[in-house]
């Protein structure tokens, strides 16, 4: 089931892809997609419904974040070796974990809006990883029986702001619309192996990033596992688990980093596709 949430940001409405890739509104059926309506009974009652009988929204919509009123956003850092091998970090025992400020979440079409001043601004798809029940404590064996679905995720990051402004990391990955996330919620039921999607993302139409989840040092379920040690995971929480090599600012001999007018392309296998146009704050 692919879940997605359209309209105006602020008002969007929730609504269903059906099989020919219609969009079907859910509206009377749930406010909208956020923690209290990722439970697995009502994920259970909402695939029971049968997608014909659900309007067709009609007309071009903007398509929202797939996560409504998301509760944390919780990000892992180096968690593909070769993306650490080629940003010269070493391999983490653990793994790292940052924040990025609800308020970066944009949807999967918007534009990413530069702050002012910016020069450092680089791109990272990643698989996010949305929480559907309470998890604490939880094992590895049992962690992804705590997933209501995956996205895409472009954790967009200002490199000066990260590494230059005395502080952590959340300081350059927290810039209004640096959180692209959806287009799509897909249930777990439709993601065989979250450990085996091949990912690519564009720039301007030339492949910066090309990767698959089978090379994370830390699985979605081991992530799952170790933050919910320290914490607990509640529902509408994402996870985003790390970017393959490609970025930026492992560029050799020197980084090019995104400018005004720069166009990124996204796709994870069954995830979809995000678009977005590069601006710059007034």
């Amino acid at each position: 089931m692919k879940l997605i949430r359209y309209g105006a940001p602020g008002a969007e409405k929730p609504g269903m892809l059906d099989n020919a890739g219609m969009l079907r509104d859910l509206s009377a059926h749930i406010d909208d997609v956020t923690g209290k309506t990722l439970d697995n009974a009502t994920l259970d009652r909402l695939r029971a419904l049968d997608p014909n009988d659900l309007p067709i929204v009609e007309g071009e919509q903007r398509i929202g974040a797939c996560v409504g009123n998301i509760g944390k956003f919780l990000c892992i850092g180096l968690n593909y070796s070769d993306h650490a091998a080629e940003t010269g970090a070493a391999i983490p025992e653990h793994p790292i974990l940052f924040f990025k400020a609800n308020s970066a979440v944009v949807g999967a079409y918007d534009d990413v809006v530069m702050p002012r001043g910016s020069t450092h601004t680089d791109w990272e798809i990643e698989l996010g990883v949305v929480i559907g029940t309470e998890a604490k404590y939880v094992s590895e064996e049992d962690a992804l029986a705590h997933v209501a679905g995956y996205c895409i995720v472009n954790d967009v990051s200002e490199r000066h702001f990260q590494n230059n402004l005395t502080g952590q990391w959340t300081k350059g990955k927290s810039c209004d619309t640096y959180g692209p996330t959806g287009p799509w919620l897909v249930t777990r039921d439709e993601v065989a192996n979250p450990q085996n999607l091949s990912m690519a993302l564009d720039v301007n139409g030339e492949r910066r990033q090309t990767g698959n989840t089978s090379t994370m040092i830390f699985s979605v379920a081991e992530i799952i596992s170790h933050l919910s040690q320290l914490f607990t995971l509640h529902p509408g929480d994402v996870i985003s688990t790390g970017t393959p090599p490609g970025v930026a600012l492992g560029m050799k001999p020197k980084p090019v980093f995104l400018k005004q007018g720069d166009v990124m392309d996204l796709r994870i296998d069954g995830l979809g596709h995000q678009r977005q146009k590069v601006g710059m704050d007034a």
